[in-house]
């Protein structure tokens, strides 16, 4: 028993050296999805407007993008971006903005597809009778298409934004000092995995936030679905 209660006491001693890098490194984690999240949602609107329009030169250009960066790797595109503009450019980017560049644009691509569906899920009668009534387009689009899709695309939403977590692992490839590389680097320098353990768990505890986050607001728009039933 005595001997257990050591080898606790020096796991948990262990523990104590290893949290300041890994809270380091989760909070660059923190920083790169925020920022990811509040540039990419914005952004991926226009680009499924776009792609719904009936002039063609925009609507290619939208469908091409959604097309190049939701059928590549983002781990290819993370390599693009921090090494193709310095060679090719001579642009060389810190490379967090690397990251949040490339995640920007990658997930506002997803982000498209999710609201272009939501979109397009809208019944065409909803057009016809705000037609019928003499509103304009943008008022249609943003006074009762929208509003209505946001109920729609807000599970697929929260669902990549849960992916977009355990997507950030892959800025360490580029060297930033996110949750992975911190723990990856006390398991090179010390020989153990107690670091990837902790990681897991910092991983899960960001992810049941969002969770519970996402069921909320499910719930929050679930009830204004069952008033307008009533």
């Amino acid at each position: 028993m005595s001997e257990f209660l050591a080898g606790f006491q020096d796991t948990m001693a262990y523990v104590v050296t290893l949290m300041p890098s890994l809270m380091a490194g989760a909070w660059v984690t923190a920083k790169l999805f925020v920022w990811t999240l509040v540039l990419s949602l914005p952004l991926g609107l226009p680009f499924a407007l776009g792609s719904n329009s009936k002039f063609w030169p925009i609507k290619a250009i939208c469908q091409i993008y959604v097309f190049i960066f939701r059928g590549t790797p983002l781990i290819l595109q993370l390599y693009f971006f921090y090494f193709f503009l310095p060679i090719a450019y001579g642009i060389r980017l810190d490379p967090f903005v690397t990251s949040v560049i490339t995640f920007v644009l990658n997930y506002a691509a997803y982000f498209a597809e999710i609201y272009r569906g939501g979109i397009n899920g809208i019944d065409r009668g909803q057009y016809e009778a705000a037609h019928a009534l003499g509103l304009s387009k943008s008022q249609t689009m943003f006074g009762i298409v929208f509003p209505q899709t946001m109920r729609v695309i807000l599970p697929p939403v929260s669902n990549e934004a849960i992916v977009l977590i355990k997507d950030t692992a892959l800025a360490s490839i580029i060297t930033v000092g996110e949750l992975m590389k911190a723990s990856r680097g006390a398991v090179n320098r010390d020989v153990d995995t107690t670091a990837y353990i902790i990681a897991a768990i910092i991983y899960l505890g960001f992810t049941f936030v969002m969770t519970l986050l996402s069921n909320h607001l499910e719930r929050k728009y679930s009830r204004y679905d069952s008033r307008e039933v009533d």
